[in-house]
């Protein structure tokens, strides 16, 4: 695989890697995972959620298919995950014991990001952008000039106005 280095990788390595780095440290916290189950866990959570992104994937358009890459557990297991588990003999009732009730995981190009409860701040596991930055400031500017810019919202927020 030849990249031009800077230039936009079509890959979804890194941010499928912290995706499931992320929920198998979830399975981990609580040790009665072991070592073993965990790789083979992540192995295939890793597989799944790459055929799962395959043509759903835009790293010239990072936040296309935002909703459709999103994973998410609210009181309902996310079937990849559950699929995944299954690999290594865990059953639903024990994943909701071991994994947060309300957790949403963000698997975007350049950025994942969850969000743990329903209205828990959202946290950044993983940032990379497409170009060099100058400096942590010009970043943050770069950043912040795509959010301000970008025609439609990254999330699908509901608008609630209250009289």
């Amino acid at each position: 695989q030849n990249q031009r280095r800077g230039g936009p990788r079509a890959d979804m390595v890194p941010e499928i890697a912290a995706a499931v780095g992320f929920v198998s440290s979830l399975l981990r916290t609580r040790g009665c995972v072991s070592e073993q189950q965990l790789q083979v866990f992540s192995g295939a959570l890793r597989e799944a959620l790459a055929e799962h992104y395959k043509h759903h994937w835009f790293p010239e358009k990072p936040f296309k298919g935002s909703g459709y890459r999103c994973i998410r557990i609210n009181h309902k297991m996310d079937p990849i995950i559950s699929k995944a588990a299954s690999q290594i003999g865990l059953s639903l009732p024990q994943l909701y014991q071991l994994l947060p009730s309300e957790l949403t995981l963000w698997v975007d190009p350049y950025e994942v990001s969850y969000r743990i409860g329903e209205d828990g701040s959202i946290c950044v596991l993983y940032e990379a952008t497409a170009t060099k930055p100058v400096s942590s400031y010009g970043m943050l500017t770069c950043k912040n000039q795509m959010m301000l810019g970008r025609t439609s919202p990254s999330k699908n927020y509901i608008m609630t106005v209250s009289s």
